[in-house]
């Protein structure tokens, strides 16, 4: 039996849906637990030839400003693909300049940012203010813990504290739920 796009789509956002539930009645699950969440949604996609959440995928580049490791946009990146985002990651350490060229060049739907120091703040204000138009600019790191108006500042569309935020973000999107 050929079952859809849409109809793959559906359940996948289903799934979702219900791994986020439970992740808010049990607690924010371990690294580990949710590297192991995203290949079993990944070997569940496989299986049931899905392609993502959306009839079209959006495009999501990230980088980082000022973090070494990109430890939050490796989960970042796993969860995007289980919800059928095609990523372009840019790099590590990557200027405000290299950013805005490389979005301006291929027109993502997100930009993806950690950025974990306050010294960053004219660099992303620089980024947020000169993306493409329908290029909405989602962040994370700790510092917009530790300065809760810095995203507001600097235009950013969506602080993720964690993959669940941004999870939950990515399904209540509605620019993109008319793709």
């Amino acid at each position: 039996m050929h079952v859809s796009t849409k109809e793959t789509g559906t359940k996948l956002r289903q799934k979702l849906m219900d791994i986020l539930g439970y992740w808010k009645k049990t607690g924010f699950p371990s690294r580990e637990k949710l590297v192991s969440t995203a290949d079993e949604l990944m070997e569940w996609k496989k299986k049931n030839h899905a392609n993502g959440i959306w009839e079209k995928s959006p495009l999501m580049v990230t980088a980082t400003l000022d973090d070494t490791f990109g430890h939050g946009l490796q989960l970042i990146h796993l969860y995007a693909k289980v919800a059928g985002i095609k990523i372009t990651h840019i790099g590590l350490l990557q200027t405000p300049k290299q950013i805005i060229e490389t979005c301006r060049e291929i027109n993502p739907d997100f930009l993806g940012l950690t950025v974990l120091q306050f010294d960053s703040e004219e660099a992303l204000t620089a980024i947020c203010s000169n993306l493409p138009p329908k290029t909405k600019v989602v962040v994370g790191g700790p510092i917009f813990k530790a300065d809760p108006d810095l995203a507001q500042r600097a235009g950013v569309d969506y602080v993720a504290k964690n993959v669940s935020f941004f999870l939950e973000y990515l399904l209540t999107s509605s620019e993109l739920d008319k793709k």
